[in-house]
């Protein structure tokens, strides 16, 4: 019946239109039924404009306040207060020409009616009646103003999403543009050396024996540039990546537990980027796949290792064509390459007590070189 971004709001206040039909009781006959169409017109007005687009919101707008003076005038000027229903409607005018035509005719529409009715009015009615007149004749404004601050939300995460995607665009080419520059010479000059190796290991075997122990030089001097190059890169934490995942799984309605230590601030950005990966391909699936109503991440720190435990009470790991629980997917054949990388490894299973448990270890030291290089 209306829009659903406006959730319940518009149903609460259709109940106002109880007052004008309650003051309908005191006519009778033809009057009557007159007056409970003309109440049910402006019920198809109200919900009408919700969906109406530029032109046909004008029309619609107007009708409805054309049944406000009608019914004012020949009815009960207690009818009046329907025009809360129209000052709502006129803050819905982004352009100031347009707000100000249909503000001063919603003056109008309102005043009008009261003006004439105040003949026959005593001081205390007025008085009753002029709170109420003074809080429409602001409502369109207050509207107004909340349209525009909605509308400048929006502008505002567009924004900073485009933003987001310049400054990843940027990284991007910033990593190209380095690994041409760093690499791309070290690496024409690997191949070359090699090519002579491979012609002098007949001919001059020292001179090949020494070129080679060049391209080791070269080598190590490539990952120390690549290492610093990674260095200098933006690297996603789990603190980070767990916040990102509270997110996910609220609107999912999915509640989240986190135990453990989360700043992991001796653990290296490398080791922390791919944990945050890990994580976030846990909590999609979570959410995709699941049907879980709970999910709780576990954060173990120890000297060698880190473990992080991907928990939820959902409805297990699917069975494949031989009743065997399914583990190929994509997801998790890009976690387990990732976690190759470091060394790392991980453990899929269904929890006895329902839903899937996924573990993560990665070596909080690899490998160390005689020159104490870490690898």
């Amino acid at each position: 019946m209306f829009p659903q971004k406006y959730g319940f709001f518009p149903f609460v206040w259709m109940f106002y239109l109880l007052l004008p039909a309650f003051n309908l009781q005191e006519e009778r006959g033809l009057k009557l039924i007159i007056g409970a169409a003309l109440l049910l017109l402006f019920a198809v007005t109200y919900r009408q404009l919700y969906w109406a687009g530029d032109k046909a919101f004008n029309y619609w707008l107007g009708l409805q306040m054309l049944l406000i003076v009608v019914l004012s005038l020949c009815y009960n000027p207690v009818n009046f207060f329907m025009g809360f229903f129209s000052s709502n409607f006129v803050g819905w005018y982004a352009g100031k020409r347009e707000f100000k035509i249909a503000y001063v005719v919603f003056c109008g529409v309102i005043l009008v009616p009261l003006v004439i009715a105040a003949w026959g009015m005593n001081l205390h009615d007025l008085l009753f009646f002029f709170p109420f007149l003074i809080i429409m004749l602001v409502s369109p404004f207050g509207v107004k103003s909340l349209g525009r601050r909605k509308i400048l939300e929006k502008q505002l995460d567009q924004a900073n999403e485009v933003i987001e995607e310049l400054v990843k665009r940027e990284e991007r080419m910033r990593i190209a543009r380095d690994l041409h520059d760093t690499m791309g010479h070290t690496l024409s000059l690997i191949t070359l050396k090699s090519q002579l190796v491979e012609r002098l290991v007949a001919k001059d075997p020292e001179r090949a024996q020494a070129e080679a122990r060049e391209i080791q030089r070269t080598s190590r001097a490539a990952l120390r540039q690549v290492r610093e190059l990674v260095s200098e890169m933006r690297a996603v934490t789990v603190a980070e990546e767990l916040a990102e995942a509270g997110k996910m799984l609220r609107a999912a309605e999915i509640a989240l537990e986190v135990q453990g230590e989360v700043s992991l601030e001796d653990v290296p950005d490398l080791t922390q980027n791919i944990l945050s990966l890990c994580i976030k391909e846990a909590v999609t699936n979570i959410v995709k796949h699941s049907q879980a109503t709970r999910c709780r991440i576990g954060i173990a720190l120890t000297e060698g290792a880190v473990r992080i435990t991907v928990e939820d009470n959902g409805i297990g790991l699917t069975p494949d064509e031989a009743g065997r629980e399914r583990r190929d997917g994509n997801g998790m054949k890009g976690m387990a390459e990732r976690l190759s990388l470091v060394d790392g490894s991980m453990t899929l299973c269904s929890n006895p007590g329902g839903g899937t448990a996924l573990s993560v270890v990665i070596p909080r030291i690899i490998k160390e070189h005689k020159e104490g290089e870490l690898a």
